[in-house]
């Protein structure tokens, strides 16, 4: 038997090793995540229903992923401010978002100039939480039911006023759902945010506001509003006597108020499968369960592929009602 020399046995080894080396190698030459405190982006004001869930969200998991959460507040233009600053994040994978209605199912399809693509720019990871938005009038008005405030809009010449947080929002549009079906004149009233809507409703300036639960809810338990009807299939589980409005004969009137938890397209896949679990064991826990429901919000399900999905069929769906019912941007 010839025996090889061993410069040429050490090359055909060395040789023979390449493959396994450039399988392994890109493996290690991934960096570790995160490498750097993580951009955690509320695209809305603080103290509303997105800021507050975040800060739950965020002190839920701490220093879990072994890198701060710094909750940054980058509110404007209906959340596609702080929205479009993902979207310019391409493959950054430590800056994320509170996505929304607003910025992901109504805004895009409202306006003409948004400048990102709410499905193409981001990589959407988990649906954080829901909530109905509620018919709310001043205790001093007549009606103490919806069928009452129904009536009450007919025998009005040019109907009843409700305000909103703003023209164009979900509650605004739940608004024009319920008019449509009830057949009767509503006229929107847009304020610049729900603080001085609900403060005309409660001084008797306008008699109603079509609201998110979050945010009545405090006036509602306080006994400052009332509410008349909330906008889910079902009744909510804070408002057990309230009825939604499907309940009072109005089926076609359902809309959900959602928050879901996006980053930026185009980061590793690993990423958004860790995101997925962390935020799974978050809303999973007793501790933030309780917390949501003292808001009225439900904790999230949806995964991935079904938030993405959600998000798909919210554009369609408003960009529907935006059309037929004739709503333009202020």
């Amino acid at each position: 038997m010839t025996r090889m020399p061993v410069g040429r046995r050490g090359a055909l080894l060395g040789a023979l090793a390449l493959p396994a080396i450039a399988l392994s190698s890109p493996s290690r030459a991934q960096p570790a995540w995160p490498e750097r405190p993580i951009r955690w982006i509320v695209n809305f004001p603080p103290g509303g229903a997105a800021d507050t869930l975040s800060r739950i969200l965020a002190e839920q998991i701490g220093h879990g992923l072994g890198q701060p959460l710094v909750v940054e507040n980058r509110p404007g233009a209906g959340g596609m401010v702080g929205a479009d600053l993902i979207a310019k994040a391409r493959g950054d994978a430590h800056i994320v978002l509170v996505s929304s209605a607003a910025s992901h199912g109504i805004g895009p399809v409202l306006y003409s100039n948004v400048p990102y693509d709410p499905l193409g720019d981001f990589t959407h990871v988990a649906l954080v939480g829901t909530f109905p938005s509620v018919l709310v009038v001043n205790p001093g008005v007549p009606a103490q039911t919806l069928a009452e405030f129904v009536a009450l809009a007919k025998g009005r010449p040019g109907g009843l006023a409700f305000g909103t947080g703003g023209n164009g929002t979900m509650n605004h549009l739940t608004g024009v759902l319920l008019a449509r079906a009830a057949g009767v004149e509503l006229t929107h009233v847009p304020y610049r945010g729900s603080a001085p809507a609900l403060a005309d409703a409660m001084g008797g300036q306008i008699p109603a506001v079509m609201e998110s639960l979050p945010i009545a809810l405090p006036h509602l338990r306080a006994g400052r509003l009332r509410a008349l009807g909330t906008s889910e299939a079902v009744r909510d589980a804070s408002l057990p006597d309230v009825p939604s409005f499907a309940e009072a004969g109005y089926p076609a009137v359902q809309s959900t108020n959602w928050f879901g938890f996006s980053a930026a397209a185009g980061i590793p896949p690993a990423v958004t499968e860790r995101w997925q679990a962390v935020l799974q064991t978050a809303l999973a826990d007793e501790r933030v369960r309780e917390r949501f429901a003292g808001l009225g919000v439900v904790p999230g399900r949806m995964g991935p592929a079904e938030y993405t999905g959600l998000i798909t069929g919210e554009l369609a769906r408003w960009r529907r009602v935006i059309q037929e019912a004739g709503v333009k941007p202020d």
